[in-house]
């Protein structure tokens, strides 16, 4: 949502492992079982592609990853079988719009207090915290859009989890985000004060490849910026906004990104920062309230993934108020025309833009099926669809033979109500138990 020196950063990782190893929540007595092969037992089974669920699944898994998916069938002699025959089984979940570093997003001051009153080490510690959270709902992956102004304290704790020094799910960052100087927030504060920055101003052409190189150089796997901000209504009824970038600058951080192997994603609400995104070539659009025909037409026709983080402006319209209750049907109305373009719509929430203690991201999958999805194709949003998006289709994203085993479980039907994934019981990361509730 919507400066620290480097060498801090150091101090940060430092904090983080420590402090967090004193709370408990690095590895330890209480941490999962190192990886072993196992089979498990699916009443249901939910792979994340097909379109019907699979009766009596047997699933095989050896050092973290699936080697075989039947119905029916016996484990091996020797092999330890986790029973979940009273449960549906389904892919770990993709949340692909997070903030871990941020604790809601509703008012100017919440913001203003987290980046002018929070150390970045004592940020870092919440979102090791968030993390969990997330694993414990059974997101498997995350793809968290900026640091919000905690400069590349994601890459940090994405190592951290990695190393497996505490528990969380797969991360895919993007540093600190761009938008032109003036832009974005902090904003407001006497000229005479020299203040901590949301994002990384960004200015000229010259300067976005810089950007580019320098967040991808620490450790961002996406690049983010900002296309626009000031969402308004004007006479014809559309949402627009006021575009951030020039063309040639956005096209230069699109350019650069791409030239380097990586991908881009735009916040966009307006239409006019849609399209400005759209003509720049990004891989994502997000949030993406006031999309019009026109640009469902070109986001359809051009492949480019849509990202609409229902529930965050369901959640900030009434603390916010303004435009912000209408943008909540503008983009319900767009989600609807977008689904029957056959859009490639993919979950994310904007966790962080509201408090990662106060709601379950799985909310997100309510929306989707009250503005027209079937549950399958729901969960399809945050599973397969979202593998593709981060280009680990071949790793994650569905249950088969050579992915890594990334898998949970809940103990009703999701595909009778989408609800039923607000209470995961069981959560597997590459192997690996981290929460069984089945037992």
């Amino acid at each position: 949502m919507i400066r620290h020196d480097v060498k801090r950063m150091t101090a940060t990782a430092c904090a983080l492992t420590l402090i967090l190893a004193a709370a408990g929540l690095a590895q330890s007595s209480a941490s999962p079982a190192a990886k072993k092969n196992v089979a498990i037992r699916a009443g249901k089974l939910i792979d994340g592609k097909s379109d019907n669920a699979v009766a009596n699944a047997l699933i095989l898994i050896e050092d973290g990853k699936i080697t075989s998916v039947t119905p029916g069938g016996s484990p091996p002699s020797g092999v330890e079988v986790i029973d979940l025959s009273n449960a549906t089984v389904l892919p770990g979940l993709i949340d692909a719009h997070t903030h871990i570093l941020l604790q809601g997003d509703v008012t100017e001051e919440d913001y203003d207090v987290q980046l002018l009153k929070q150390s970045i080490p004592y940020r870092a510690i919440l979102a090791a915290r968030n993390a969990k959270i997330a694993l414990d709902h059974g997101f498997t992956a995350l793809r968290d859009l900026e640091t919000e102004g905690a400069m590349y304290a994601d890459v940090d704790v994405k190592t951290a989890i990695n190393r497996g020094e505490v528990p969380g799910p797969r991360m895919f960052v993007s540093t600190r985000a761009m938008a032109p100087t003036g832009m974005y927030p902090l904003l407001g504060f006497s000229w005479e004060l020299e203040l901590p920055h949301g994002v990384q101003p960004v200015d000229g052409v010259e300067g976005a490849r810089l950007a580019v190189r320098e967040q991808l150089s620490h450790g961002a796997d996406w690049i983010k910026y900002y296309s626009d901000h000031g969402y308004h209504y004007e006479a014809d009824g559309v949402l627009h906004s006021i575009v951030n970038f020039t063309d040639e600058e956005a096209h230069a951080i699109v350019d650069e990104t791409h030239r380097l192997g990586h991908r881009v994603a735009a916040h966009a609400i307006g239409s006019d920062g849609i399209a400005a995104a759209l003509r720049a070539g990004v891989d994502s659009v997000e949030h993406g309230d006031g999309l019009t025909d026109a640009e469902i037409d070109e986001i359809a026709r051009k492949g480019t993934y849509w990202v609409p983080t229902v529930m965050v402006g369901a959640a900030v319209a009434p603390g916010r108020g303004g435009n912000w209750i209408k943008m909540v049907n503008t983009e319900r109305d767009a989600f609807g025309r977008a689904l029957k373009k056959n859009v490639k719509i993919v979950f994310g929430t904007d966790a962080g833009g509201f408090a990662w203690t106060e709601m379950n991201e799985t909310q997100e999958f309510h929306y989707y099926v009250e503005y027209g999805m079937t549950p399958m194709q729901a969960i399809r949003t945050a599973t397969s669809s979202a593998a593709e998006l981060l280009g680990w289709s071949d790793r994650i994203g569905s249950i088969e033979p050579g992915k890594y085993a990334d898998l949970i479980a809940v103990t009703s039907d999701p595909l009778k109500d989408i609800k039923a994934l607000d209470s995961v019981s069981f959560v597997m990361k590459e192997g690996v138990v981290y929460k069984n509730e089945m037992k």
